[in-house]
């Protein structure tokens, strides 16, 4: 396969993914995989925000046999997002830098709270918070059960769009990544 190929693949194969950018599948965030996926590096069953639907949709892409959830990755669960428990905010302000979607607000020594429809569930601010007050949980507003291919799809253009606002802000290169 020619480099214009391989680049429109990992383009179609990024389209597919729900774009949380977890890192949960052992890759610095969706595009990444994708082109890890593209180049026939790694397997198709480490999306577990994308759970059986996404590895279906990766297998027919790729004319490879569906695997099941890599459990090494995690588990598949609805949609989720973070809720920062902001009495027990301490304003250290370490989430912000980690949210990829910037759905965490607040200023240093001051509360933080998350805007829920911006949080991808990703769950890379908990590692930073020093008094544990932030927690992931069921999405509000969703049911309770897997979304569709067009909920999942259009959740993830618009993190997808959050995510590519916030690389152009913080002047982020992500093909230095690959």
């Amino acid at each position: 396969m020619g480099a214009d190929a391989a680049g429109r693949l990992e383009l179609v194969i990024d389209a597919l993914l729900p774009q949380t950018q977890c890192r949960r599948c052992g890759f610095d965030g969706c595009l990444p995989y994708a082109t890890a996926l593209a180049r026939g590096e790694t397997e198709l069953n480490r999306c577990p925000p994308g759970g059986p639907h996404v590895i279906e949709r990766l297998a027919s892409l790729l004319g490879r046999p569906a695997l099941p959830l890599d459990p090494a990755c995690g588990s598949f669960s609805p949609p989720q997002v973070a809720w920062i428990d902001e009495p027990a905010c301490i304003g250290c302000a370490r989430c912000l830098d980690d949210c990829p979607t910037d759905a965490i607000i607040g200023a240093r020594k001051r509360m933080h709270t998350v805007i829920a429809e911006d949080c991808s569930g990703c769950g890379l601010c908990l590692p930073s918070c020093p008094v544990d007050c932030i927690l992931i949980i069921p999405a509000p507003g969703l049911p309770g059960q897997p979304p569709t291919a067009k909920e999942v799809a259009d959740r993830a253009r618009r993190y997808r769009r959050l995510y590519d606002r916030r690389r152009a802000r913080r002047g982020d290169d992500e093909t230095q990544a690959n």
